[in-house]
């Protein structure tokens, strides 16, 4: 029977749902006809096998080719099927013994001399393949990722010939191996995603201690944060360092921000890949370009800062219709990309850090004096972000002028990374005990069974928020903040200290 099925896989979103590549070689006048839902890239691929198979000094069927890509109502996009079209063909002549292809699924691009290009989204394709047991075969430049998989089988090779030999048992793929960050560049015991650490160290950030505080504050509860104050005062150089004081991601945390790196064909840095994404997009940036889209939906800049750190600098200088679509992602963690005729959906939860100047000019409010906005210019230019963006960010945080002389040698620099580092990992992982969350992501429900009040801070904290015309949103996100604080200080209940100063820091939200 002159049919042959092989096992490959789409990209959808960051899943890699299966797909099966049926050929079919019957009588008739010699052509290929490939059906299934494929885009243009998959239609071409007749051509690119013609050529790549012939190339390869291997024989193409003077028959009528009928390829299927099931199921039938899945789109299919890029050069990804052309390897397993190709070995389809050729098991359906009998080159290519069936039952070997039974055992792999397989991912590439044809070149016309028969070699392998890579392909996106090879991680999630590892990822499903090592779920169901079957090995994965792509080209080399791949394989490297998809060894990341924990479990996964893949093989690399470099051409179509490459290929053909191990399913005919004459010849070996080599087994992907993963990447070890360790390697001779590194200095004093330490790999290399330390050192990278500690090139973007807290202690280089000279005074400002309230900021501090409030950046260990958002990295310890994952709150979002925006930080306020004249050009040059650090505003950039906190957020930067926002990563390095983050808990380190799990495993699987790392494999869902490099899939999506992966999907997005933007390559991995194996050497970076279990460190946090840091992305920080222009302030010309379109909405697209932020949450992703196009007629096939890919992911956008908050989804590329999943698990993450999204840094918006110059926040009102951003288009308001950009910074609007950022509300719900903001809350579920996640962005569903919907056009005509296909629908896809990202995962998104980052950890937003944004700064603004406070007006204009840049320096209201400076003890110089420098400020010559009028109130109404002041007013303008703090309405481009609108209240309900700012009443999602839970810490606002004034960051003033450093004096000249805090700045040099002199001063003691403040605590390092590493430092920070070690209460924010104690006090998440008191959190994670408790909820298995961050405090960030507690439902209302779950604020209110975890951040119980005494009667006098409940009384405290309702004046508060009606003395600042702030929302029941921003009820729960004080309580979630001052629920942080307190784990900082190990204690088991939220206090008045811990709810004051979560109050503090929305005290900017009423005059922005």
């Amino acid at each position: 029977m002159s049919l042959a099925i092989v096992h490959s896989r789409a990209q959808d979103g960051v899943s890699a749902p299966p797909v099966t590549v049926e050929v079919h070689l019957s009588g008739g006048l010699p052509g290929t006809n490939i059906v299934g839902l494929p885009e243009t890239a998959v239609k071409e691929a007749r051509d690119r096998v013609r050529v790549a198979i012939q190339n390869a000094q291997l024989e193409y069927p003077s028959r009528r080719v009928t390829v299927s890509l099931a199921p039938a109502d899945l789109p299919k996009d890029g050069g990804r099927f052309d390897l397993p079209i190709a070995l389809g063909i050729l098991a359906a002549q009998g080159h290519l013994p069936k039952e070997s292809l039974a055992r792999y699924e397989f991912l590439g691009e044809l070149a016309l001399s028969g070699e392998l290009r890579p392909v996106t989204g090879v991680l999630p394709a590892a990822l499903k393949a090592a779920k169901v047991g079957r090995a994965l075969i792509v080209p080399r430049d791949n394989s490297a990722e998809a060894a990341l998989v924990s479990g996964a089988t893949a093989h690399g090779a470099t051409s179509l010939l490459e290929v053909c030999a191990f399913l005919r048992g004459t010849a070996e793929l080599p087994v992907a191996v993963g990447f070890d960050p360790v390697d001779t560049g590194t200095a004093n015991g330490l790999d290399r995603i330390e050192l990278d650490r500690i090139e973007l160290d807290l202690a280089d950030v000279r005074g400002q201690p309230h900021a501090r505080r409030a950046l260990e504050i958002a990295a310890t509860g994952n709150h979002h944060a925006l930080f306020v104050g004249p050009p040059g005062t650090g505003k950039t150089m906190l957020a930067s360092r926002l990563p390095g004081i983050l808990p380190p991601l799990t495993e699987a945390e790392a494999l869902e921000a490099a899939a999506i790196r992966s999907v997005a064909g933007c390559g991995i840095d194996f050497h970076k890949w279990k460190m946090r994404p840091f992305r920080a997009p222009h302030h010309t940036a379109s909405a697209v370009a932020l949450v992703g889209g196009g007629p096939v939906p890919r992911p956008g800049e908050i989804s590329l800062a999943h698990r993450g750190v999204l840094f918006l600098d110059e926040l009102p200088e951003y288009d308001r219709r950009v910074l609007e679509v950022l509300r719900e992602p903001l809350e579920s963690g996640h962005i569903v990309i919907s056009r005509a005729a296909r629908q896809a959906e990202f995962p998104a939860a980052f950890q937003l850090v944004a700064a603004m100047n406070p007006c204009p000019c840049g320096y209201a409010g400076d003890p110089s004096g420098r400020c010559a906005c009028t109130p109404e210019q002041v007013r303008r230019y703090r309405t481009r972000v609108s209240g309900p963006l700012l009443d999602r960010i839970d810490l606002q945080i004034a960051v003033p002028r450093v004096p000249l002389a805090e700045l040099g040698d002199a001063m003691p620099a403040g605590e390092s990374s590493a430092i920070v580092r070690a209460r924010v990992v104690a006090a998440r992982e008191r959190q994670l005990q408790r909820a298995g969350k961050a405090n960030a992501r507690l439902s209302n429900r779950e604020v209110l069974r975890d951040c119980a009040l005494a009667k006098s801070d409940r009384s405290l904290l309702e004046r508060a928020l009606d003395k600042l015309g702030l929302s029941a949103r921003a009820y729960h996100r004080v309580l979630r903040v001052a629920r942080t604080i307190a784990d900082l200080d190990g204690s088991e209940r939220v206090a008045t200290a811990h709810l004051t100063e979560a109050i503090q820091y929305r005290r900017l939200l009423g005059g922005i």
